[in-house]
């Protein structure tokens, strides 16, 4: 393990495109529902549908948080409409359940999706007996990463403390407020990142594949971002 990775307790992972390739397009899915669900909601044509939830995607957080705020919605019933996909593409992956087991503390999940779902991808990866716990959109009250509160729920419910914690994910804005309260940053860049413009300076670690990286850290080969 690096030298400077050794304070590191907890190992905290999103798992939409970080714990699989952003190439499964498991996403490409559950956005294309998330349109769907927009445009029979308000009862309008697919691209305007789409333009839709993108602005609520980038001004609220998520499509849910804009749905909600916007148009009070059943967020049970959302949560259960687009992720209701095929992940066939999804296959077990047994080198990163092993890198996973044998990180030194805890493992977590802490995803934007629901439990329910997570549950259902983390069994297709053959990662479901990997992690400790799922702190998922519910269990954040729908106030969703990249809101503040959402890492401090996280934090309050699991007693986390930040400064021993790293956090990895595919969405670089979703570190920025990891970082803010002291967690090591690991940012998967498979090119799911929806704001390629966006500062790096709040991310420790950059990886194209977080098994990789992993494997490379057990053998104090990883290099810094």
């Amino acid at each position: 393990m690096l030298a400077q990775l050794s304070h590191i307790r907890n190992w905290i992972f999103d798992l939409d495109n970080t714990l699989y390739p952003a190439s499964a397009g498991l996403f490409t899915h559950i956005d294309k529902r998330m349109g769907s669900f927009v445009a029979d909601l308000i009862g309008c044509e697919t691209t305007e549908a789409q333009r839709i939830q993108k602005a609520y995607f980038f001004e609220h957080g998520t499509t849910l948080a804009g749905l909600m705020a916007e148009h009070d919605i059943d967020p049970h019933a959302f949560l259960d409409y687009v992720h209701d996909i095929d992940m066939s593409a999804l296959q077990a992956n047994v080198a990163l359940a092993d890198a996973i087991a044998r990180l030194p503390g805890r493992k977590l999940v802490f995803t934007n999706g629901s439990a329910p779902y997570a549950l259902k991808v983390l069994e297709r990866l053959g990662l479901q007996d990997s992690f400790e716990a799922i702190h998922d959109i519910h269990a954040v009250d729908y106030q969703c990463k990249p809101m503040a509160a959402a890492y401090a729920s996280l934090c309050d419910t699991h007693d986390l403390d930040p400064r021993e914690s790293l956090f990895v994910e595919d969405m670089a804005r979703n570190l920025a407020p990891a970082k803010a309260i002291g967690m090591t940053t690991v940012w998967v860049d498979n090119g799911s990142e929806q704001a390629p413009d966006a500062a790096r300076d709040f991310i420790d670690f950059t990886t194209h594949d977080i098994g990789h990286w992993l494997e490379n850290l057990l053998e104090d080969t990883c290099p810094a971002t």
